[in-house]
């Protein structure tokens, strides 16, 4: 009795054990596909279908390092692909950062500095006839380059009627020639000086012309015209400022603006 059942455990025994021996390689077959699938990512393929035959493959027609021929071409693969890859993203970095140096318009714009306004020269003073009266001017032409002047410079134009022999005349000519009248004068009038102590008529016209009131003229008779040409003051109207300095100086001021 006990001769019959370990003869039928031995019988099991080796049954199992040549069951164990045709499921080893197709385990070992399984477990290189899933490894190789891991490697190379999941495919479109079921499960053990990349590698039909491998399932029915012994474990003796293995290689020696245990993985199928190819296989270290195909693992390798991915490597190679993932280190060609990064090439790309190096180079966008690099063309991503900013240039450090400044272009060399940028440099010239930052140190050049703002130049100083420029503020205008005053005008040169206007030239001052000496003493006197000249009987052979043409003192319209003359009164005509005044104006002229008046109109460019914006100074009054200072129309002086006299004559050679008059007291007057001669006493404001001395107050002219002095340094701070002289200066008054250029700096405000453009002085003409006219003769009316002679014959001529063309003379006498433009004093009729600017002071229009007539009658009998006390020399020297001052007229301010604006650089328009309108009469601003006559002293034959409204008389002969005191023939000093400081009676001149005063009407010059009054009437310079």
């Amino acid at each position: 009795m006990l001769r019959s059942v370990r003869a039928d455990l031995r019988t099991a025994s080796a049954r199992s054990a040549r069951a164990r021996g045709r499921r080893l390689p197709a385990v070992a077959a399984a477990v290189l596909a899933a490894g190789l699938t891991a490697a190379c990512g999941p495919s479109s393929q079921p499960a053990g279908a990349a590698f039909p035959s491998a399932a029915r493959q012994s474990a003796g027609s293995l290689p020696a390092d245990g993985l199928p021929a190819g296989a270290e071409s195909a693992s390798g693969s991915p490597e190679v692909s993932a280190t060609a890859s990064t090439a790309p993203s190096a180079s966008a970095s690099a063309s991503a950062q900013p240039s450090a140096a400044p272009s060399k318009s940028a440099s010239a714009a930052a140190s050049r500095k703002p130049s100083a306004p420029r503020t205008s020269a005053p005008p040169a003073p206007a030239r001052v006839p000496g003493p006197g009266y000249d009987a052979s001017a043409d003192a319209q032409k003359q009164v005509d380059a005044a104006l002229r002047a008046a109109k460019a410079d914006g100074r009054m134009v200072l129309l002086d009627f006299g004559a050679n022999w008059c007291g007057n005349c001669k006493a404001a000519d001395k107050v002219f020639a002095q340094p701070q009248t002289t200066a008054l004068l250029g700096a405000s009038y453009h002085l003409v000086k006219v003769d009316i102590g002679g014959s001529s008529s063309a003379n006498s016209a433009l004093l009729g012309k600017y002071s229009p009131s007539g009658g009998t003229y006390k020399m020297p008779v001052l007229v301010v015209v604006s650089p328009s040409g309108s009469v601003r003051t006559d002293t034959h109207v409204t008389g002969n400022p005191p023939l000093t300095a400081d009676g001149i100086n005063a009407f010059l001021r009054q009437w310079a603006s």
